[in-house]
């Protein structure tokens, strides 16, 4: 049973379409979200779906975050809990179920079977775009408010019992919005955590010394399944998103540019490093869409609220894409969050808003620990003793059958 699922059955209720009564101008003060990324939206969804009245806010235009091109592999466990909301219909019949991913190393394919390994779970390769735009529709359909094109955002008082958030609007009119709590959705460079007083939380920051060159490219996948190549020239990524496009990762020297790399020296780069020397194995090439250079970092905010302010997702944790753990992250976290709220708005109990930080922290670290466990494992570091250190790691796992059980454990989603 899901987080969510017990806190409701814990109160005794059972969740209701009682949300067409409420609206902005109840006297029962909304929840307010900001963001509308695959955090802000579950929880939006969740909160509705329990009759407790919510606005969204999102800077963005409702084509933009519906289009804009990021993650895609979701974990069984997220899958499930989307599933047992009715956000996961489209997302079932459309998205491709993965349970191995190869290691390349010298030349030579090494198949890991993680979903042999860690029973039978799967990961589903569906694009975060396609997340967000499944959640805008359904809670819009249900008749949801949430205000595209927003500007300014101001967080009012998060430390009282009547928090407020204040904005432009798309059409430039001021706005305000008395809240019961704010939820903080809207990611590393937001609003939200920037409201937090100083040394009110504390914020850890590590620089992995890696950066990558993404790439995203209108080419039908060469593999079925994910691909981590450690080549001498450092490594290579080759990830699925749909039977069209495909995403590409390259790492690349610290502080270099997209300036740096015309589509011919990409596709030369990709073909060398994710060469095979025992198959006839070809790379798919197409048009390059997107190019930009990811910074490798990591970043946790502890704890995730001050006052009645509730972080999640990008605006708590960074986390690098080695491991695919950043999405579901933040579907954890609304799920948490979710649960919590319900509880205190249905018997107020707040037992689930005191340890929301807690619950949601103890996966964040173990997620984080996990990332950083491969991304020493796959990447050429300029200091020999530490490439070969990570090559060693690498063979352990394609030898060991335990190392291998934790990698699956890990990679698959506990």
């Amino acid at each position: 049973m899901s987080i969510f699922a017990q806190a409701v059955q814990r109160q005794g209720y059972a969740v209701s379409d009682r949300h067409s009564e409420w609206s902005v101008q109840s006297n029962e003060r909304s929840v307010g979200i900001v963001g509308a990324g695959p955090a802000g939206l579950t929880l939006a969804n969740l909160l509705r779906e329990a009759g407790i009245p919510c606005v969204v806010l999102e800077k963005g235009t409702r084509e933009h975050i519906e289009t804009r091109p990021r993650a895609g592999v979701i974990e069984h466990r997220a899958v499930q809990m989307l599933s047992s909301h009715g956000l996961a219909d489209r997302l079932l019949r459309e998205a491709d179920r993965h349970g191995a991913c190869e290691f390349r190393v010298n030349g030579r394919a090494h198949e890991v079977d993680y979903s042999a390994l860690y029973g039978g779970q799967t990961h589903y390769v569906y694009p975060q775009q396609e997340v967000v735009k499944d959640l805008v529709g359904h809670y819009i359909a249900s008749g949801g408010d949430i205000r595209f094109g927003v500007t300014d955002v101001q967080v009012h008082e998060i430390s009282s019992s009547t928090p407020r958030l204040t904005w432009t609007s798309a059409t430039g009119e001021a706005q305000r919005l008395d809240c019961s709590f704010i939820a903080g959705a809207d990611g590393f460079h937001g609003v939200t955590r920037r409201s937090i007083p100083a040394g009110a939380i504390q914020e850890y920051s590590h620089q992995h010394g890696i950066e990558w060159l993404s790439v995203l490219a209108e080419a039908p996948p060469s593999t079925h399944k994910v691909i981590y190549a450690l080549h001498p020239d450092g490594f290579a990524g080759h990830m699925l998103r749909s039977s069209t496009v495909s995403r590409y990762y390259l790492q690349v020297p610290v502080a270099d540019s997209v300036d740096n790399w015309p589509d011919e020296r990409v596709w030369a780069e990709l073909r060398k490093r994710l060469a095979l020397t025992d198959s006839d194995w070809k790379l798919t090439e197409g048009r390059i869409v997107e190019k930009r250079i990811l910074d490798m970092r990591s970043h946790v905010v502890e704890p995730m609220n001050h006052g009645n302010l509730y972080l999640l997702g990008d605006a708590a944790h960074i986390i690098t894409p080695v491991g695919a753990k950043g999405m579901n992250l933040a579907l954890h976290d609304a799920e948490v969050l979710a649960a919590a709220l319900i509880e205190y708005h249905r018997s107020g109990d707040d037992n689930g808003l005191r340890t929301y930080s807690e619950i949601c922290l103890r996966r964040v670290w173990r997620a984080q620990e996990f990332s950083q466990w491969m991304v020493f494992m796959i990447h050429r570091s300029p200091e020999p003793f530490l490439s070969r250190l990570g090559e060693a790691r690498l063979e352990h796992l394609i030898a060991s059958g335990a190392s291998a059980g934790y990698f699956a454990q890990n990679y698959v989603g506990p």
